[in-house]
Parts: structure tokens; C-alpha cells; sequence
């Protein structure tokens, strides 16, 4: 089922995900439902803020995006990165290993908008996985900047919050205006 992806200026953007205990079949269809919208929006990666709801669940999928490659290792072995997708991360933890560069980010909640955000080239991911069996693994290029966007969302942390000050005043009047119709939209619900 399609749900409704939130716009910036909605509150549960901003709010910490609750921890997932279990692997229920309302988090099952959860799972689902969120990998469909993902797509159909044409998204790489998808939190549950964006949906509407504050749980330490995103999912991804990068292998759509052929201009910009990624790096994926298990257990310190390099794997196909299209052989691990769609990624389900339940709870992750991320702990940066490279160096920081700046790529282009976009983000479903703020549409028509992107810029340059640095982040860590490589990241090292811990998490559970859609059933609920823990993962780990290492990796690099768009799949590390996905997770990293994506486990953001889970803390309340959006993109813009990482972009430089210059970026951020250049694009002042877009996102005002996003906030606003935001706004006015949840006051007519």
C-alpha cells in the first residue's frame, strides 16, 4: 500500500524513532508498504519519519542510481551491492571510517530541493535486518551516504541541518516556502 510521504515542517520529521522490540507483522507490512512508496516516489532510501511514524526503521535501495556507484563488505569481503538490496535497517547504529566528502543529497520530505552535504565516504552499519537478525557491514559511496541520510531521519536529523550556511541562506526561500505550505496543510487536516 502507497502511504503518504511528509513534507518538511511536519513534527514527526524532527522526532527520535522508538526503538523496534520485535518483528511484528504490523512492522512486516510496514516494511512493505514503505519499500513501495520508496519506489514509486523513485527514492533510493526511505525512514519511517517520513511516513509518518517515529521508529528506528529505513529502507534502502541504490540500484537505481547508475551514475553514482557504492561499495559494499561482509565480514571484510567485498559483495555485489545489487545482490543486498532492498537493505532494511532496523534500529542501526553507524560509525564513520573515511574521510568526509561533499556529494549531492535530495530528500523525499523536501522535494525539488538538493545541495551538496558532507558526510563520511565510508561508514561501518550495525543493525537488524527484516527479520529481525542482526547485520553488519562496511560500506562506501552512495550506499554509506543513503544510510547515513536515512539513520538521520531516525534521530530527528534532517539534511539541511547538515548542509554548510551559505548552502542553506541560497536555498532560505525554497524551504520557507515548503514549511509554510506544510503548515497550512496540517492546519486544514
Amino acid at each position: 500500500m502507497l502511504l503518504g510521504v511528509v513534507k518538511y515542517g511536519t513534527p514527526v520529521l524532527r522526532q527520535k524513532g522508538a526503538v523496534v522490540e520485535e518483528i511484528t507483522p504490523t512492522i512486516r507490512k510496514l516494511i512493505a508498504d514503505m519499500l513501495e512508496t520508496m519506489y514509486a516516489h523513485k527514492g533510493i532510501g526511505l525512514a519511517a519519519q517520513q511516513v509518518g511514524l517515529a521508529l528506528q526503521l529505513t529502507v534502502i535501495d541504490v540500484r537505481g542510481a547508475t551514475d553514482r556507484p557504492s561499495s559494499l563488505e561482509i565480514g571484510g569481503k567485498a559483495v555485489d551491492v545489487a545482490e543486498h538490496m532492498p537493505m532494511i535497517l532496523i534500529n542501526p547504529q553507524i560509525t564513520a571510517v573515511g574521510r568526509p566528502v561533499a556529494g549531492p543529497e535530495g530528500c523525499l520530505s523536501f522535494p525539488e530541493i538538493y545541495a551538496d552535504i558532507t558526510r563520511p565516504e565510508v561508514v561501518d552499519v550495525k543493525a537488524l535486518d527484516a527479520e529481525g537478525k542482526p547485520i553488519e557491514f562496511r560500506c562506501g559511496g552512495l550506499l554509506a551516504r543513503a544510510a547515513q541520510h536515512e539513520t538521520d531521519h531516525l534521530h530527528g536529523i534532517l539534511f539541511i541541518d547538515r548542509m554548510d550556511r551559505k548552502t542553506k541562506e541560497q536555498l532560505r526561500s525554497d524551504l520557507d516556502s515548503l514549511q509554510e505550505e506544510t503548515k497550512a496543510v496540517l492546519k486544514s487536516i
